[in-house]
C-alpha cells in the first residue's frame, strides 16, 4: 500500500494548488483554455526532456517503496508526468498570483478590496 504515497502526495498537492486557483481565480477559473494549454504544453515539453535524457542514459528511475512501480516507458515511471503536471500547473498559479500582488500593491489598493473585486462573479450591466 506505501507504493502509492508518492502519488497520492502528488495528486493532493494538484489539488490544494487548485484550491488557491480557485479562491483567487488566478489559472483555470479565470482563463481554462489558456491555462490548460500552459499546463498541457509545459508538461509536454518536460516530458520530452526527461524521455531524450533517459535515451541518453542521464535520467534513471530510481527504487523506493513509496512510488507505485507502474511504469510508462523504460526508466519512467507513471508518477512523473503527474509530477511535471503539478509543477507547470505551480509555476502558473506563482506567476500569476504574484503578478496579481505587484498589481495591486502598485495601485496602492487595500489586497481585501482588490481580491473581492477580482473574484467576484462578473455582472451583466443592462442599461
Amino acid at each position: 500500500m506505501t507504493g502509492f504515497v508518492y502519488l497520492g502526495a502528488l495528486l493532493a498537492s494538484i489539488g490544494a494548488m487548485a484550491l488557491v486557483d480557485f479562491r483567487w481565480r488566478l489559472a483555470f477559473w479565470r482563463h481554462p483554455l489558456g491555462a490548460a494549454a500552459a499546463v498541457g504544453a509545459g508538461t509536454a515539453l518536460l516530458l520530452v526532456w526527461d524521455l531524450v535524457g533517459i535515451g541518453f542514459g542521464v535520467f534513471f528511475r530510481g527504487e523506493s517503496i513509496w512510488a507505485t512501480g507502474v511504469l510508462l516507458a523504460p526508466e519512467l515511471p507513471v508518477e512523473e508526468p503527474v509530477f511535471l503536471a503539478f509543477l507547470c500547473y505551480l509555476a502558473l498559479v506563482a506567476v500569476l498570483g504574484t503578478e496579481r500582488m505587484l498589481a495591486v500593491r502598485s495601485n496602492d489598493d487595500d489586497p481585501a478590496q482588490a481580491a473581492d473585486r477580482d473574484t467576484a462573479p462578473e455582472r451583466e450591466v443592462r442599461a
